[in-house]
Formats: C-alpha cells, structure tokens, sequence
C-alpha cells in the first residue's frame, strides 16, 4: 500500500516536472547557448576535438596525477562519464524507443547536440566561480555560480541563494535515485537474468565494492574510474559495432524509421500515428537527458575538482562528454537494439512484448548467443557501478554544501547503505522517482545558466580572441579569483 502511494505521489509530481515547459526550457537553454556562442560545437569542433580526445595522446599534463587535492583533466571526464554512461545507455535507450518508438533516437540526437554547449557553459561557469574548502579540496557546481554568479547581479542576491540551495538539495536527494538506487536496480535485475544471482546478494555485494572506494573520497574514485571507463565504455562500442555489422543490411530501413518515426510518420509502439511524434519527442528527450546529463548540473560537481585553470578548456571536456555519451554509446545502443529484430521497423512494435532492460541483453543474444546476453550483464554492472561512484561525489559536495564537511562521511555511510535498498526495489518505481528528481535539479540550474549566458559568452570570447587572434589581454577572472587566484576557503 505504501508502495503504491508513493507510486501515484511520484507520477504526478514527475507530470508536472517533465511536462511540455520543462522539455521546452531544456533545449531552449541549449539554443541559447549554441547560437550566443556562435554554434562553438560546430565551428570549433577541431580546437575541441584536439584539446580532449587529442590532448589525451599528445599532452602528459592532461593524464598527469596531481599532488594535491584536485585531479587531473583526465579524471574528471571518466569521472564524468562514469556518472553519465550507465544505465540510461542500455535501458534508457532501450525504454525510449519502447515507448516512443524508433523515431525517439533522432530526438535524443537533437537534445544532445544542442546539450553540448549546456554541458559547456556549466563547465566554463564551474571553474569561474569555484572555490577551495578547508581541505584544500576544490568544490564547484550549480550551487555555486548561482549563489556567487546570479547572487551577485543587482537584486537577486537572495533569489541565488535560494535557487543555489534547492540545487543542492535537490542534488542531494538526486544521488540516492538517478546516482544510487536505479543503477544498483538495473544491477540486479541484469545479474537475476543473466546469472540467477539473487537481488539481496548482489546489493550487499555492491555496497562492499562500492563503501571501499567511496570512502577514500574523490581521489580515490577518480583513481578507479580512469581505469574502469576507457575499458567498459570501448568494449561495449565493440560489440555494438559488430551487431550493426552483422546486420548492416538493414541500415536504410533503421535510418527511415528513425526518421519517419520522428516526425508521427509511423506508429510508436503499434500506437495510433498520430501520437507517434508526441511520444517520440517525449521519451527520447527525456532519456537523452538521463543519459547525459546536461542542463541537471551535476557532472560540472566533478569537472570543477580538476587542476585546470582555463575555464574554457574544461567546457570543451563537456561537449566531448556529451558526444561520448549520446552521440556515441548511445546511438551505437539504439542501432543494435534496431538492426537486431527486435524492434517492427514499420510499426515501432517490441516482439514478445519484452520488458526495456532486456532488449539490448536479447539483441547480443541473437548475435553472439549465450555469451552475448552474460556480456550485457556484465556491461550493466560496470557502468551502472562506475556512476554509482561518480553520483557519490555529487551527492556529498551537495551534502557538504548543505550542511558543511563534517557531514560528508555520515552522507557517504547512508549512500552506501542506500545500494542495497535499489537492488530490491521495483524497476518502474526506481525510474520514476529518477525522472523527477533529474527535473526538479534541473530547474534552478537553468535559470541560473541562461542568467548567466552572458558571462560563459565573455569568457568564450576572450578565450577565442586569445587562441586564435593572438590578443595580450588577460584571461577573464571573477571576483573571487582576483582576490585569489588559486581560490578561497567555503
């Protein structure tokens, strides 16, 4: 009973938040941003390009491990992506086009290009107004900036605190959802499926591995992480790759449902037409956000820990973040799942009625047996564990914000804990409560980047007239940084 309670509580707050003005407000916030940068992501995609992926095999300082208390450029991106590439790469694009059809894969694409420069703006904001705590730690994230960024601005001094600490809270609340309990669910479910292994084992197994390296704090994760990342993240592609191969036959008609399916030219689920857009659009912006995370503010938590003092450059990791992950992982995910059978191309119909969190795991089936099924299982675990530590960071530079340092070891016990309760949980329960908590992060968020655009454009602009016209002029610093270059204390 209690259950169900919570259940009809949760639809209709998630209703409100992920109505039609929440999904407008989104991509709004990515227009804004695309168009006052001058489509950055376009017309500078091979500085970007260069200064990420390709920095990574040309600039030792990028992977270099840092002495003190940040982490290095590296880091923070797997750390990133071990947050944004989980579950809502397999399941959540597999849920999409179950309940949109085909034709969501083109909307998540259209939410992720325009996602690149909000990852971006959060990213150059986080490390403008970041700051040291008493640790020596670097903290940085929504909070921030709408607290020292749209706080200072003449009369919203206490409209910035207030949205700074709904973001925090929000963020807190946020970690045991979309960070914990759905990635431990989606855990459990695969390993049940693929191994008989019970919930209850797995989620006490899970909080063993994970209480290890979340206790050693943000150095430790980012230690497990630039391990764990590359590998789960280039097999997974791998062997998505190769299903497309073995299927590549059915590459024009993947590509017409897609796009028919898109625009309500075909039926979502075996649905009336008409509706077909409408959901279309729907499930693949909202699962496009789950995955990738831009305009939530949350991986910017991760991002500002890095030794990077060009905000710049720090934003250009977010656009390659968003790219990895949507544009990449997930397009490579929606394709498998399409090119396998699974999916009436015609109709947007699911075989057998196949519940979301088994259509990837019966795609590798078909192509690779009984090994292609354990594999996915194993994927699940990896990147579903890889953002549970990723979500850690979040929740207790939420938490320490909140409530101040000392509270973070007693978040990070109840974090740990949380683990077990996700693995038992009820599937459609743990995703509803993640959709609402990702909006309502969201909504604070926003406001404070499209009230703050104009700073991410000045700063993008003396960066350009910097690199790219020689100019003498200082790099831009806020008040905080010309107090103090290298931070201050909380």
């Amino acid at each position: 009973m209690g259950v169900e309670v919570i259940e009809r509580c949760n639809n209709v707050i998630n209703g409100i938040v992920w109505g039609a003005p929440m999904l407008v407000l989104l991509v709004s916030t990515g227009v804004w941003m695309t168009f006052r940068t001058g489509f950055f992501q376009i017309t500078r995609l091979g500085h970007w390009w260069s200064r990420t992926m390709g920095s990574i095999f040309s600039d030792a300082h990028v992977t270099e491990h840092t002495k003190d208390h940040s982490i290095s450029q590296f880091q923070s991106l797997c750390t990133a992506l071990a947050s944004t590439v989980g579950t809502g790469n397999i399941v959540g694009v597999a849920g999409a086009i179950t309940a949109g059809g085909p034709g969501a894969v083109f909307w998540m694409w259209v939410i992720a290009f325009f996602s690149m420069m909000t990852e971006y703006a959060e990213n150059v904001l986080g490390i403008f107004y970041r700051r040291k705590n008493r640790e020596g730690e670097w903290k940085g994230g929504a909070m921030y900036y709408l607290r020292d960024g749209l706080g200072a601005k003449r009369g919203c001094k206490q409209m910035g605190a207030v949205l700074a600490a709904l973001f925090a809270l929000f963020c807190f609340m946020a970690s045991f959802g979309i960070g914990n309990m759905t990635q431990a669910n989606a855990i459990s479910a695969n390993l049940s499926s693929g191994f008989g292994i019970p919930s209850y084992i797995t989620g006490v197994i899970l909080m063993g591995l994970a209480g290890l390296v979340i206790l050693g704090g943000i150095k430790r994760i980012a230690a497990v992480t630039e391990k764990l990342v590359p590998f789960m993240v280039v097999a997974y592609m791998v062997g998505t790759v190769m299903i497309v191969f073995f299927n590549r036959e059915r590459a024009g008609e993947i590509f017409s449902a897609i796009f028919g399916g898109a625009f309500g030219l075909r039926a979502a689920g075996g649905g009336i037409v008409g509706a077909g857009m409408q959901k279309a659009v729907v499930m693949g912006m909202k699962r496009g956000v789950f995955s990738n995370e831009a305009g939530l503010g949350s991986s910017v938590m991760v991002h500002a820990s890095s030794d990077v003092k060009e905000p710049v450059q720090q934003g250009m990791w977010g656009i390659f973040e968003v790219f990895t992950d949507t544009m990449a992982v997930c397009t490579l995910t929606a394709f498998a799942i399409l090119s396998s059978g699974i999916v009436d191309l015609s109709t947007g119909a699911i075989a057998g009625g196949m519940q979301p969190a088994a259509l990837v795991s019966a795609a590798f089936g078909l192509s690779f047996g009984v090994f292609g099924s354990r594999f996915v299982a194993v994927a699940v675990l990896l990147f579903a564990f890889s953002t549970i530590l990723g979500w850690s960071h979040y929740g207790s530079t939420a938490c320490e914000y909140l409530f101040g340092h000392d509270a973070v070891a007693v978040y990070r016990i109840f974090y740990i804990g949380a683990i077990c309760a996700g693995a038992v949980m009820s599937e459609n329960l743990s995703w509803e409560i993640a959709d609402t908590l990702n909006g309502l992060m969201a909504l604070p968020n926003l406001v404070g980047l499209l009230a703050l655009s104009g700073t991410v454009v000045a700063i993008t602009k003396n960066y350009e007239r910097r690199v790219f016209e020689g100019s003498a002029e200082p790099p831009m610093l806020s008040a905080l940084q010309k107090t103090n270059r290298e931070g201050g204390d909380l």
